[in-house]
């Protein structure tokens, strides 16, 4: 599906809200910023029950305030779009709406509703936090190099399952019921646990040989947990050699200024307006 045009004022919108380079951009994300981070703050006050009880009303309309300031934003950005599917179904546009939800939702429920589900939905609200990432460019960045290597986490972490299960069906049946292993799913429970560093120590092994066993499971713990952390590093190292590479190669220097200017578009110098020259030609000026 292609992008569809825009008109003037679409297009215009669309740079401050989405473009994150320009200087109205900037701007836009960091007031989005600091409305979240408000926002947020709202919330952990008004989880005091101190708090709650002298201010409680006063939190509720300032919720609302941020509920109708975000849906207006979240509006516009479907509006000024081009691609208004692809942004409504990605992960940052789905915070995005799961970020207003639950204020809406509260409408909706009985007064009778169970606790539980109205604490769940005060609680979805920290969701808005998230949306902090799509206006970092180290975030996403982060989120390319773990979707680039997704496939070698989830080939690392079936091993994982793999070992653990091995390690819990040998406790079953070397400790047994007796000492606490008393079903494979909780000897294999057991075996994450040790294996994940944690240790809780609500099971532990009372024989020799599962002592043993136990000791080679932690053993194998701390090389476990290395493996996703070089490969999602491996990627950003990667990714940050291309990244400079593209920089140095569209890079050019002003012959008035000496000012670096990265932009490959750039005609003109930003800080003396000084012509630039075209990128490639620079060793020719």
């Amino acid at each position: 599906m292609s992008p569809r045009p825009l008109t003037p004022l679409q297009a215009r919108f669309f740079e401050v809200i989405f473009g994150t380079e320009t200087p109205a951009g900037k701007w836009f994300d960091i007031t989005l910023i600091l409305v979240i981070l408000a926002s947020v703050l709202v919330i952990m006050l008004d989880s005091i029950p101190e708090m709650r009880l002298h201010y409680g009303l006063l939190f509720l309309q300032i919720e609302w305030l941020f509920t109708i300031m975000f849906t207006v934003e979240y509006l516009v950005r479907i509006w000024c779009t081009p691609n208004r599917k692809g942004y409504m179904l990605s992960v940052y546009g789905i915070i995005d709406l799961m970020a207003l939800l639950p204020t809406y939702l509260s409408l909706l429920l009985p007064q009778a509703a169970p606790l539980l589900i109205i604490r769940l939905l005060r609680i979805l609200r920290i969701f808005r936090v998230l949306r902090l990432l799509t206006l970092l460019r180290e975030a996403n960045e982060l989120a390319a190099a773990l979707q680039r290597s997704a496939r070698k986490i989830f080939v690392f972490f079936s091993l994982v399952i793999i070992l653990a299960t091995i390690f819990g069906c040998l406790m079953y049946v070397v400790e047994g019921a007796e000492h606490g292993y008393d079903s494979i799913p909780k000897s294999i429970y057991w075996a994450i646990v040790t294996i994940t560093t944690v240790g809780y120590g609500d099971i532990i092994p009372q024989t020799s040989i599962g002592r043993a066993i136990a000791s080679v499971g932690m053993l194998i713990g701390y090389a476990v947990i290395a493996v996703p952390t070089g490969i999602v590093t491996a990627e950003l190292t990667v990714a940050e050699q291309i990244r400079r590479k593209g920089e140095l190669s569209s890079s050019r220097n002003c012959s008035n200024c000496a000012a670096v200017e990265r932009d490959p578009d750039a005609h003109y110098c930003r800080n003396c307006g000084a012509g630039l020259p075209r990128p490639g030609h620079e060793s020719q000026a």
